[in-house]
């Protein structure tokens, strides 16, 4: 049998206005860990987004080593091997490295998505613990 320590002054049963202060306290309470746990879950998601710069930074430094390099290498074999104009063969050349250039930066701005960066798991608890909130206030 319980004992009579553990029970509220006045028979036992809490008013009204004690159970709403004790719900607006476990709330407030909720609500602080859930902006927490946010808080944490963001700064490992701009993590994740800090690691996708290093691709972005890789891309840039290949295309313009592709374009510094191989563009005079290409453009005089093409102009060697299928008697181009240089104008043309330059810009043949430039335009194949650009599009490699452009798929590696588009490939690392891929992982920068917003939908990347959002707290799912956060989400996720706020939705059950608002339900758990509804259930309750019912």
């Amino acid at each position: 049998m319980p004992s009579d320590s553990n029970r509220p002054a006045g028979g036992g049963r809490s008013s009204v206005p004690e159970l709403f202060s004790s719900a607006l306290s476990q709330v407030s309470t909720l609500v602080r860990k859930e902006v927490q746990l946010a808080r944490a879950e963001m700064g490992e998601k701009f993590g994740q987004a800090a690691g996708a710069i290093a691709p972005i930074a890789a891309g840039g430094a290949v295309l313009l080593g592709a374009l510094i390099l191989l563009l005079f290498a290409l453009a005089s074999l093409l102009v060697r091997l299928f008697d181009l104009a240089t104008g043309w063969a330059q810009l043949i050349v430039a335009v194949v490295f650009a599009l490699v250039g452009y798929l590696l930066v588009r490939s690392g701005l891929s992982q920068l998505k917003t939908s990347n960066l959002v707290p799912e798991r956060t989400a996720e608890q706020l939705s059950r613990d608002a339900q758990a909130v509804k259930e309750q206030v019912q």
